[in-house]
């Protein structure tokens, strides 16, 4: 197969593997609550952290972040760069609108940093601690996804990743269309903190 005909399978690869619910399979398997009908609704770290299972949260931050990293290592290992960011774009999509679910997924952000730690490892460094210290001061946490998403673009910019820096601005404006519902309740001082409970 041509390296130019793998792409679109390159892409459809991520979604299938970005898709995946993990934190919904999770939860299910450990009895608890439908994640779906608490908190944000999303099926994100965030919301299984307010069950109070934080074993389970940790579990599902590192497994939506592992769909990402497995994405564009497969796809990168098969068929170059370009096939790997067109497999990252596609287990964002599949994080956030996946199949199985009517297309209601997560916010993106452990696929997010998945996915940047397949193509280029300090730019996930640069998102995890931009995301801790808006965290550790705010204790918001999407106003920490909104922050390093935003910042992570300009840094792979600034250091002469352009192709990354693009892709990186589309998952970035992606995530902030997830994210939309946050901004409101940010806007209005109604959003709930790290560790609270819906």
């Amino acid at each position: 197969m041509a390296l130019e005909l793998f792409l679109p399978v390159a892409f459809v690869i991520g979604y299938l593997l970005g898709s995946i619910p993990f934190g919904l399979i999770l939860t299910r398997l450990a009895g608890t609550q439908d994640i779906r009908s608490i908190g944000s609704g999303s099926i994100g770290a965030t919301n299984v952290l307010r069950t109070g299972r934080k074993s389970l949260a940790a579990a599902t931050l590192l497994l939506d972040a592992l769909k990402g990293t497995v994405a564009v290592v497969i796809a990168g290992n098969i068929a170059g760069p370009n096939a790997a960011m067109l497999a990252g774009l596609g287990a964002f999509l599949g994080h956030l609108f996946p199949v199985w679910l009517k297309f209601r997924g997560g916010k993106g952000v452990a696929v997010y940093i998945g996915i940047l730690l397949g193509l280029f490892w300090p730019a996930a460094l640069v998102f995890c601690l931009l995301w801790l210290a808006t965290a550790f001061t705010t204790r918001f946490s999407s106003l920490s996804a909104l922050v390093a998403s935003f910042i992570t673009p300009l840094f792979l910019w600034w250091f002469g990743h352009l192709a990354l820096a693009a892709m990186a601005a589309v998952l970035t404006l992606l995530l902030f269309y997830a994210h939309r519902e946050n901004i409101k309740r940010l806007q209005s001082g109604k959003e709930s903190r790290i560790g609270e409970k819906a």
